[in-house]
C-alpha cells in the first residue's frame, strides 16, 4: 500500500474518531480525509504531477498535517523545511530538489518571499469540491517517493534522502518496538523536517490513533509536563537530549504516558534509572536509526529490572530490517567485536537525491541483490543479540596518533553516579595544543579525582579527558540533539578542571 491507501483504511474503520488535535482545533478522520482531498485537488490544478517534489513549510498545526497528506494524495513527495531555515541553505535545497511548488502558511510564505519558487497557501476551510483534478492520475506505488528529507552533509552541502512509501509503512505497520492503536494519543513534537516526525505523524494516523500536536512555540520542560497531562499522551518520542532534560526537571512528569521512546544520541544510564524509579510502570524504548533507513532500524525495550554495564543498548532490528557489523574490508566481524553497522530491509531508502556517487558509496547491494546501507556508526553485538552503540566512525578524533571514540568515553562518563550528561570533544588550549575535553552536567559537586579514577579503570590514558568542564546544561539544536559546536571553550586557567 501507499500512505494514502493505508490512511483511507483507517478512515473507513473510524470516520468519526478524532485524527488530529491541538488545544483549539480538531479534525476527525473523515474531515482530515476530505480536507486533504481538497488540497490535493488544488495541488493538481496548480500543475503538481506524480513524482514532483513539493516543499512544505508551516508552523506545527492541523494545516501542516493536511498539507503532508495532500501532497501524497497528489502522488507527489513532500520536502519539509523548518521556518528557521537559513536563507542560503534553503535556496540550495530548492535548487537541488527542483521543487514544483511550495505549500505553506503565512510564516512559510514570508520565509520564501525572496526565493525563486511558486507558493500555494495551505487550506484552512472545510468546503468541498464538485469535481476532482486528480481524476485520471495513475495509482500510487509503494516504491514511489513519499518524502525527501534533507540532512547535513560532511562537505557542508545538504543531501536529500529519498524515502519511499514502502519504508514509512514498514516503520509503523505492526511495529515490534511499540504497540499503537485507536486508544493512543501520540504527541507530535519533532520538527517536520526531522525524521522523528515520520514516526509521530504516520505512526498515529496509520494506526487509528489520535495525533496530538504540541504548540508551535518552543516547549520547555514545564510546558511538556503539562502537555502530557492535559492531552492524555500515551505515546511520546523524545531526542536523548530532551529525554535527559525532562528527567532532570522532573522524572515524575513522564509517568503519565504508557511508553516513552528516546534516541538520536546516547542515552544516559543514570537518567534511565531515575525514570524507572519514578515511573516503574512506564515502558522505555531506546530507538536507533538513521534517516537513510527511515527513523528506526533497531530498538531496545528496556526491562523493568534490567541492569546496565556501560551503556543502554540500541537493541535488535525492527520488523522488516536486518543488521550486520562489518570491518573496513566489508567482512562481517566475529561475535562480540566492534564493526560498522550496516542495515538492510524494507526501511532502507532509495538513496540520495541527485547524488549517484554518494548513493553508490553508502547503499551497496550484496551478491543476492539486497541493498545494504552503511551507517558510519560503530557498534558491538552482545551475547544476547542486542547491539551496543559505540559512536560515529567519522566522529572519531585523532589525538597524538591515537584514534579516540567519543561515544565510548561519553557512555562511561554517564555511568558515573555524579554525571547526568556528557559530551566529549577536542579543543586547543592557550598555547594551541589539542586537548580532550569533557563537558558535564552533574548531580552533585563533582569529585574530579574519583571521576578520573573511574575512567582510568576502563580506558587507556589517552582516552581520559584532560579537562572536565561542568556546565549548567548541554546546548541543544532545534532538532533536539546536543549542539557540539556550541559547547563553550573551557577555562584553561581553572586548576580544578584538571584535578
Amino acid at each position: 500500500m501507499t500512505i494514502p491507501q493505508a490512511f483511507r483504511r483507517q478512515v473507513a474503520l473510524r470516520p468519526d474518531d478524532v485524527a488530529v488535535s491541538t488545544a483549539t482545533e480538531r479534525l476527525t478522520y473523515a474531515e482530515l480525509d476530505s480536507r486533504s482531498d481538497d488540497l490535493a485537488d488544488d495541488l493538481a490544478a496548480a500543475g503538481v504531477r506524480p513524482g514532483d517534489r513539493v516543499l512544505v513549510c508551516s508552523q506545527r498545526s492541523v494545516g501542516l498535517v493536511v498539507s503532508l497528506l495532500a501532497v501524497l494524495k497528489a502522488r507527489a513527495a513532500y520536502l519539509p523545511v523548518d521556518l528557521g531555515e537559513a536563507p542560503a541553505r534553503l535556496a540550495g535545497i530548492l535548487a537541488d530538489a527542483e521543487v514544483a511548488l511550495a505549500l505553506c502558511d503565512s510564516d512559510g510564505a514570508a520565509l520564501l518571499a525572496e526565493q525563486d519558487v511558486a507558493v500555494l497557501r495551505e487550506r484552512t476551510g472545510t468546503e468541498g469540491r464538485a469535481g476532482s483534478a486528480l481524476t485520471g492520475l495513475p495509482a500510487g506505488d509503494p516504491e514511489d517517493l513519499a518524502c525527501v528529507m534533507y540532512t547535513s552533509g560532511s562537505t557542508g552541502r545538504p543531501k536529500g534522502v529519498m524515502v519511499p512509501h514502502r519504508a514509512v509503512l514498514n516503520l509503523v505497520t505492526a511495529p515490534n518496538y511499540v504497540t499503537l492503536g485507536p486508544a493512543d494519543h501520540v504527541l507530535q513534537l519533532a520538527p517536520a523536517a526531522f525524521d522523528a516526525a515520520t514516526f509521530e505523524i504516520w505512526g498515529a494516523l496509520l494506526n487509528g490513533a489520535r495525533l496530538e500536536l504540541a504548540p508551535a512555540s518552543p516547549v520547555g520542560p514545564a510546558e511538556l509536563g503539562a502537555l502530557l497531562r492535559d492531552r492524555q499522551i500515551s505515546v511520546l518520542w523524545l531526542t536523548a537530549a530532551l529525554f535527559h532534560r525532562q528527567i532532570d526537571f522532573s522524572p515524575e512528569s513522564l509517568s503519565g504516558p504508557r511508553v516513552v521512546l528516546a534516541g538520536g544520541d546516547v542515552l544516559s544510564v543514570e537518567h534511565v534509572r531515575k525514570l524507572r524509579a519514578a515511573a516503574p510502570h512506564l515502558e522505555i524504548v531506546n530507538g536507533y536509526g538513521p534517516t537513510e533507513a527511515t527513523t528506526f532500524s533497531a530498538c531496545h525495550r528496556i526491562a523493568p529490572d534490567e541492569e546496565f554495564t556501560h551503556s543502554v543498548p540500541i537493541g535488535v532490528a525492527v520488523q522488516g530490517a536486518r543488521t550486520e557489523l562489518r570491518d573496513e574490508s566489508g567482512t562481517a566481524v566475529p561475535e562480540g567485536a566492534r564493526g560498522e553497522l550496516w542495515i538492510a530491509g524494507s526501511g532502507v531508502s532509495h538513496g540520495y537525491w541527485r547524488r549517484p556517487d554518494l548513493t553508490a558509496e553508502r547503499f551497496v547491494p550484496d551478491a543476492a541483490g539486497v541493498t545494504w546501507y552503511g551507517t558510519g556508526d560503530l557498534a558491538r553485538r552482545r551475547a544476547d543479540g542486542a547491539l551496543e552503540f559505540l559512536g560515529r566512525i567519522d566522529g572519531q578524533f585523532k589525538l597524538r596518533g591515537h584514534r579516540v571514540e567519543p561515544g565510548e568515553i561519553e557512555n562511561l562518563l554517564t555511568a558515573h553516579p555524579q554525571v547526568r550528561q556528557a559530551a566529549v570533544g577536542i579543543r586547543d588550549n592557550l598555547v594551541g595544543d589539542p586537548k580532550l575535553v569533557a563537558w558535564l552536567t552533574t548531580t552533585d559537586p563533582l569529585d574530579r579525582k574519583a571521576l578520573r579514577a573511574h575512567l582510568r579503570e576502563q580506558l587507556p590514558e589517552y582516552m581520559v579527558p584532560t579537562v572536565f568542564a561542568v556546565v549548567d546544561a548541554l546546548p541543544i539544536t532545534p532538532n533536539g540533539k546536543v549542539d557540539r559546536p556550541a559547547l563553550p571553550a573551557p577555562d584553561w586557567r581553572r586548576k580544578e578542571n584538571y584535578v
